[in-house]
């Protein structure tokens, strides 16, 4: 007790307010960004030491040593949440499963016509590439499934899109126009081949 408040009573004098902004700002915080600012916080307010710390802004001793240690040695502790958990991606895991899946999507891909966006859109269906993969040996157990395969392609920056089939094109009045016009002139064409043989007929002896 007589050495918390001997410490207390050394560290530079500190309004509560900024003591209050001080825990606010490393509650804000987590893992070694946190420990960094405690440890510097403890360095120009606490004389260095964790007990003073822990007495002023009421910050856990053994973390804020560990943020000093960092500090000193430049060597960042991670956890072993930290370190490894989070799953890799499939890319990250098969990077020359990637590279053969990027060049499948390139021989099918075609870029926006809208110029709008970056993205180049593709052909090439989740299940195809899949199916392209395998003939090129890798096995099933290398693979992600077809709705993980369209994410990679999107991370790519691939867009799929359907294959939109040709439809016939619709009349307009001018085309009705011209058939009309023609269909009148071949009607005439054969009236008049008509009389002109009656009229041959009629002269002859």
């Amino acid at each position: 007790m007589c050495m918390r408040l001997t410490m207390l009573q050394s560290r530079p004098s500190l309004r509560l307010s900024l003591i209050a902004d001080f825990r606010l700002a490393a509650s804000k915080m987590t893992g070694p960004k946190r420990r960094a600012f405690e440890a510097e916080m403890t360095i120009k307010y606490g004389a260095g030491t964790p007990l003073t710390a822990e007495a002023v802004f009421g910050w856990g001793r053994q973390p804020v040593a560990l943020g000093l240690a960092e500090r000193r040695t430049g060597i960042i502790c991670l956890g072993a949440q930290s370190a490894f958990s989070g799953r890799k991606r499939w890319e990250e895991q098969h990077p020359q499963g990637a590279h053969a899946l990027r060049q499948l999507a390139e021989a099918h891909a075609q870029q926006d016509p809208t110029c709008r966006t970056s993205f180049t859109y593709t052909r090439l269906t989740a299940q195809a590439a899949l199916n392209a993969l395998t003939e090129q040996g890798y096995r099933e157990d290398q693979l992600p499934s077809p709705t993980t395969m369209a994410e990679v392609l999107n991370r790519m920056g691939f867009r799929l899109r359907k294959v939109v089939k040709a439809q016939p094109q619709k009349k307009l009045k001018e085309t009705d126009a011209i058939f009309d016009n023609i269909k009148k002139k071949m009607t005439m064409r054969c009236h008049r081949k008509v009389s002109n043989a009656g009229v041959s007929i009629g002269k002859r002896p």
